[in-house]
């Protein structure tokens, strides 16, 4: 079930993007769908949301949106440098003009004492026509169980791509 705040943002960023005439995607691994879920509980989305990728594995990270292989070992999966690249990747491989990318330790089990449960890396890509992609990533540490530091993600990233598009609308 989604969260009604996180519909409500999905709502409100479709109406943004649909003023644009622009077209959403995600890359999700922690989250494992629920942005998706959250776009595609509105009504109408299909208007601005053609699909996404849940690349919950490294292999998909790399084969299906091109992240670096030197990067995840380098960094792992949960970094910015793989954020990043989920970010444009999926954006370039499923033709959008914005999208969201996010990798992180929901838990209750997996986290460190470099990345303990709660990071959350957030990656967004964006561009449109010949403009260069432009890609922005943030860390964020996160508190609750594994079903609210998704929810808490889920919201990050949509306000992030809400944020993007208002700031090309020209109205």
């Amino acid at each position: 079930m989604v969260d009604s705040e996180n519909q409500q943002l999905a709502a409100k960023l479709g109406e943004v993007l649909q003023r644009l005439g622009w077209k959403a995607t995600v890359a999700e691994s922690c989250t494992g769908g629920a942005i998706a879920a959250a776009i595609t509980s509105v009504s109408g989305a299909s208007a601005w949301f053609d699909g996404s990728v849940v690349s919950y594995s490294n292999r998909i990270k790399r084969d299906l949106l091109g992240v670096d292989q030197r990067d995840l070992d380098e960094f792992g999966a949960v970094s910015e440098a793989v954020v990043r690249q989920m970010a444009v990747g999926v954006l370039n491989r499923l033709d959008a003009n914005l999208s969201v990318a996010v990798s992180g330790i929901a838990g209750p089990d997996g986290g460190s004492d470099e990345k303990p449960v709660g990071t959350v890396w957030i990656g967004w890509a964006h561009g449109e026509g010949q403009e260069p992609v432009q890609a922005d990533a943030r860390l964020l540490h996160l508190d609750g169980n594994r079903a609210q530091i998704q929810s808490q993600a889920v919201k990050e990233a949509l306000k992030g791509m809400l944020q993007i598009a208002e700031s090309h609308c020209k109205d």
